[in-house]
């Protein structure tokens, strides 16, 4: 690592913290992303054969992308070479190829790390491609975000998606045991306050040498119990952005777990973005949508209720309008759930589409002119109100247009009694349309033909 603090006019001697100073020495000491490094995964086969195919790796911080980068660099013999988006622009990227093209007639490969790859823009991104088509570079890029939506699909059509893991506790734990080693003392902590340590850590390496770091700085005569430790430490929030692809993982995680059932699992991501600091508004948006959807007709309340927490949570704000939100969570995932209606108007606008500009039949059109009238508009139009049980059974389709079915009620809570009416009023439609056409005409003075 000396060329890095030579880079940063520092001597390996200079004051590095732990975390640095624990960074593994090879691809054997990388932990958690065994199902990339291990001598089946992909890049374990890349690495033993000595060839690096351009990749992208993606995944939250602190599990060591960058480390990995560089181990790959230095296990297959290429010439590691480093930016990052943040900083680089057009001339660094220019000086970075040339020097790569100098290199590889001298018969030296390069890996071209770039670190936040895609805060690079579509044209600083397209100019990657003549150089990673020729093999001038090994393009490694490091990215937080999802590939798909950050990165240029013919840059993505040339590198291999590779997605590290966060650092699960076993993997955590094994940096906290280098980190003793290192330090020579155990940490000042009791079991139940390591156990904590690894849930602040949420699963990224870094911060838990962090963490780890600060205790042994300030370490005392007795070990820290989890309230000791809470008030050492300032935990920080789960990693949440609320502009990026977490931010849309997670409101889907609420979503399907309304959908799913589980109030106890959508309290859960609810309690999530608000702690990240989520816009409460855009749950309740997200909840008033999760009623209509799956909940529907089965409880035709629930519509209400969710308006109702939004309008709550207008009047209130946080925290007390919160409570609203996770009434809503809570009734949403406890009701009957039927996704009959919204089955069914994507079903009627595709026939929408397919039948064009049909009209009304000529009964149920209005009349208000006598040319109308002569036309046959409104003509044999029966008054449903007038009908047995309030049915007449007529055709409300257009003329040469066959009759479809797109609700079909689950018959999950309210619904259930739905289900039953309408196979009612079917074989009502049935036995009045066998019997010709119906005799219940139009009220004289015409209104309830509109």
């Amino acid at each position: 690592m000396a060329d890095l603090f030579e880079a940063a006019g520092l001597t390996p001697s200079a004051p590095r913290p732990l975390a640095d100073r624990l960074r593994p020495a090879s691809l054997a000491e990388v932990v958690g992303q065994d199902h990339l490094l291990g001598p089946e995964g992909p890049i374990g086969r890349m690495t033993a054969a000595r060839r690096l195919s351009s990749m992208i790796l993606w995944g939250p911080p602190g599990v060591g992308k960058t480390t990995l980068a560089r181990l790959l660099a230095d296990t297959a013999g290429y010439q590691f070479q480093q930016l990052s988006a943040v900083f680089s622009g057009v001339a660094d990227l220019k000086k970075a190829f040339e020097t790569a093209r100098t290199r590889r007639s001298a018969g030296q490969s390069t890996l071209l790390f770039v670190d936040e790859i895609h805060r690079f823009n579509r044209a600083q991104q397209d100019g990657f491609l003549p150089y990673v088509e020729e093999g001038i570079v090994t393009l490694v890029g490091a990215t937080t975000e999802n590939p798909s939506f950050e990165l240029n699909g013919a840059l993505l059509s040339r590198c291999q998606v590779y997605v590290l893991k966060r650092l699960d506790d076993a993997a955590l734990e094994t940096l906290l045991t280098r980190a003793e080693a290192f330090e020579g003392r155990p940490l000042p902590v009791t079991p139940a306050a390591r156990e904590a340590l690894l849930a602040m850590s949420d699963g990224d390496g870094r911060y838990v040498l962090t963490l780890a770091e600060a205790l042994f700085a300030i370490a005392g005569s007795e070990p820290l119990d989890p309230a000791g430790l809470a008030v050492v430490l300032q935990r920080r929030s789960p990693a949440y952005d609320k502009d990026r692809e977490e931010h849309y993982n997670i409101i889907s995680a609420l979503h399907k777990s309304i959908r799913g059932s589980d109030p106890d699992a959508a309290l859960y991501w609810l309690a999530r973005m608000l702690e990240g600091g989520e816009e409460p508004l855009f749950i309740a948006r997200r909840l008033i949508r999760a009623a209509m959807e799956d909940v529907g007709e089965a409880d035709p309340l629930s519509l209400l209720v969710a308006t109702a927490a939004k309008d709550a949570y207008d009047f209130l704000g946080s925290p007390e309008g919160e409570i609203g939100l996770a009434q809503t969570v809570v009734h949403l995932a406890t009701a009957p759930k039927s996704n009959a209606v919204y089955k069914a108007l994507g079903a009627a606008r595709r026939a929408a589409k397919e039948t064009g500009s049909l009209m009304p039949p000529p009964h149920i059109r209005n009349a208000p002119t006598q040319l109308m009238r002569s036309l046959g508009y409104g003509q044999g139009y029966a008054y449903d109100h007038d009908a047995p049980e309030g049915f007449s059974g007529q055709n409300y389709f257009p003329e040469g247009m066959e009759r479809l079915r797109f609700y079909t009620p689950r018959g999950e809570g309210a619904e259930a009694k739905i289900k039953a009416r309408l196979e009612h009023w079917a074989e009502l439609r049935r036995e009045r349309s066998s019997e010709g056409s119906a005799s219940f005409q139009t009220p004289a003075d015409g209104g309830s033909s509109r």
